[in-house]
């Protein structure tokens, strides 16, 4: 950095005048693209989202499937074991073992009907989440259709500004390296204060380029003869000469 000190005073203001028409430039083309970025990032992670749900709704159709499967198990189990009892039941001896073993057959019985409704109430919650699954697929298909199409706009402005922006990019960066890091500083602070990013502006009709405050004469003549950075006292732009804005020209 130590050769930006060698440029003159007017030197760093033509300097900042291109590289603010560099900027804005560079601006207009942003506007170009929009919101479609920040949109193409938003349909991304919904998308994300939604895939992650999809995900999380399938897992837990398999649960329930996986709870369905023991709980028929159970049932035929229980059955099984309804017929051993009864089997059991044509050989007692006395009243005791056959109210024991009428107890254990009503014990299956009743986990064999606890198991058709847990299966019964898995199979509602089931066809529940399928709705759920299918909804976030549906979702998931309109937001990527969406998605697509926000990309191909994108592209298409992308690629017809492609090469404009590089050599704006490039056109800036020679602007910067001719002015000191303390008034780059300034001017990136001032632009980011800014919608329209204008950082350095003109005297026009006696007021400033920016917020159109009177500029006093006193002061439009030391703007003129380009000795010091002067900053309107309003908005705080830098302010140069309307002739000096008008001689720098970028295509």
């Amino acid at each position: 950095m130590a050769s930006v000190k060698e440029f003159s005073v007017e030197e760093k203001l033509t300097s900042l005048v291109r590289l603010q028409k560099i900027d804005s430039k560079l601006d207009e083309i942003q506007i170009l693209k929009g919101e479609l970025p920040m949109e193409v990032k938003d349909l991304e992670d919904e998308i994300e989202g939604l895939h992650a749900r999809q995900t999380r709704v399938e897992e837990e159709i398999n649960g329930i499937t996986e709870f369905i499967q023991q709980k028929k198990d159970g049932i035929v189990e229980a059955q099984a074991l309804i017929k051993k009892y009864e089997k059991q039941s044509e050989n007692v001896k006395n009243n005791r073992e056959f109210e024991a073993i009428n107890k254990e057959i009503e014990m299956q019985q009743l986990e064999e009907k606890l198991c058709e409704k847990h299966i019964k109430d898995a199979t509602e919650e089931i066809a529940e989440k399928a709705k759920q699954l299918e909804f976030a697929k549906k979702a998931v298909a309109t937001k990527e259709a969406n998605l697509n199409g926000k990309k191909a706009e994108l592209e298409k402005i992308i690629n017809e500004t492609e090469k404009e922006e590089k050599a704006y990019n490039k056109d800036a960066a020679e602007a910067r390296s001719h002015v000191d890091e303390r008034l780059l500083l300034s001017y990136d602070r001032i632009r980011k204060n800014y919608r329209n990013g204008l950082s350095v502006v003109p005297v026009e009709r006696d007021s400033c380029g920016g917020c159109f405050h009177a500029i006093p004469p006193q002061k439009q003549s030391e703007i003129k003869l380009r000795k010091k950075v002067m900053v309107c006292e309003n908005c705080g732009r830098i302010l140069v000469d309307s002739e000096l804005n008008d001689s720098v020209v970028v295509k």
